[in-house]
């Protein structure tokens, strides 16, 4: 019994997730307790043909976004248990704060902030970590 209802409710905890996965990606609608925080409406990639481009690179960044943080991380975590030498550290480091520079320009350029980069995933939080300071 302690099995099958340990069953349910992994079942019912992976169905909310795919929920908030499906709501994030835009394939259900939005309910009215999705707000975006600035403009009080559901946050959604605009398919008016006028703003294609600038929606593309608004993907484009999250991803890279996304990508330039793990790979921080993981430098980090590197740095942090000696794994790298110390022209490998100055490399990386110098490779990650030019990743940023380009992303804050692109950002600039399409009229874009780095909040409007991280996704909502509803119960699961935000797609990238939330600035501490």
């Amino acid at each position: 019994m302690p099995e099958e209802a340990e069953a349910r409710t992994e079942a019912a905890s992976l169905e909310e997730v795919a929920r908030a996965a499906a709501h994030a990606f835009d394939l259900v609608p939005a309910g009215p307790a999705e707000q975006d925080t600035r403009s009080g409406t559901a946050q959604r990639l605009e398919t008016d043909p006028e703003t294609v481009e600038r929606d593309l690179i608004k993907l484009v960044l999250t991803i890279v976004e996304l990508l330039r943080q793990l790979m921080e991380r993981t430098a980090l975590h590197r740095v942090d248990v000696g794994d790298l030498r110390e022209d490998q550290e100055e490399r990386i480091g110098l490779t990650l704060m030019i990743l940023q520079d380009r992303m804050s320009e692109l950002c600039e350029r399409y009229d874009l902030t780095m909040e409007d980069l991280n996704l909502d995933l509803g119960p699961l939080g935000s797609l990238l970590p939330r600035d501490s300071g």
